[in-house]
C-alpha cells in the first residue's frame, strides 16, 4: 500500500518539476524585462477612453457638447480633443478640433436642481478645475471621479455658436 502512495508521489513530482523546467525553458528566449519598460507611476494618470462621451459646459453654465475623441501625436502627447457640437442624439452634430489646454477640467459632479437651492440642472459645480494637466486636479483626495481615472466634465470658455462657427473636423482631411 505504502508503495503505491510512494509511486503516485514520485510521479506528481516529475510532472511538476516538468512543467518547472519548461517555463524556465520558455522565459529564457523571451526579450529580457530590462529591454521592455512598464509605467510604474500612473498616479495621477486619467484613462483617456473614459474622456471620451465626457460633458462639456461653457462658462455660462450651458452644455454645449461633449467629448467624441482625443488625438494624440506619434509620442504620445495630446495634439487635439475633438468636440461634439449641435444635433440632437448625435444627429446634425459637427465635430469641432480644440487645444487640450482650452479645456477646464472639474472634478465634482454637475449639481442637479432641487428645493434645496443647489445650482440649476445641467451647470456645472463651481469647484476645483484644472487646465491642461491632470497633475493638478488628482494631487488630493478629490471625490469619487478621481477614484475611477477620470474628471467629472470639462469646461470651455465659448459658446455653442461659437463652436458651432469653427470649422468641421472631418477625419478624412488627416488622412495619410
Amino acid at each position: 500500500m505504502i508503495a503505491k502512495y510512494l509511486a503516485a508521489a514520485m510521479f506528481g513530482t516529475a510532472l511538476v518539476s516538468g512543467a518547472a523546467l519548461a517555463q524556465t525553458a520558455n522565459t529564457s528566449t523571451s526579450p529580457s524585462a530590462s529591454a521592455i519598460s512598464t509605467a510604474q507611476d500612473v498616479k495621477g494618470s486619467w484613462r483617456a477612453s473614459k474622456l471620451v462621451g465626457l460633458n462639456v459646459y461653457n462658462d455660462g453654465n450651458e452644455k454645449v457638447g461633449d467629448i467624441n475623441e482625443v488625438l494624440l501625436d506619434n509620442s504620445g502627447k495630446v495634439s487635439a480633443v475633438i468636440l461634439g457640437v449641435g444635433g440632437f442624439l448625435g444627429v446634425g452634430e459637427q465635430n469641432v478640433a480644440v487645444n487640450f489646454d482650452q479645456l477646464k477640467w472639474v472634478d465634482a459632479p454637475v449639481k442637479t436642481s432641487s428645493a434645496s437651492g443647489t445650482a440649476p440642472m445641467g451647470a456645472p459645480a463651481s469647484s476645483t478645475t484644472t487646465t491642461g494637466s491632470a497633475s493638478a486636479i488628482n494631487s488630493g483626495s478629490m471625490g469619487a471621479a478621481h477614484d475611477n481615472w477620470y474628471p467629472d466634465h470639462a469646461v470651455i470658455s465659448a459658446t455653442k455658436d461659437q463652436l458651432k462657427a469653427m470649422p468641421a473636423f472631418k477625419y478624412s482631411d488627416y488622412k495619410k
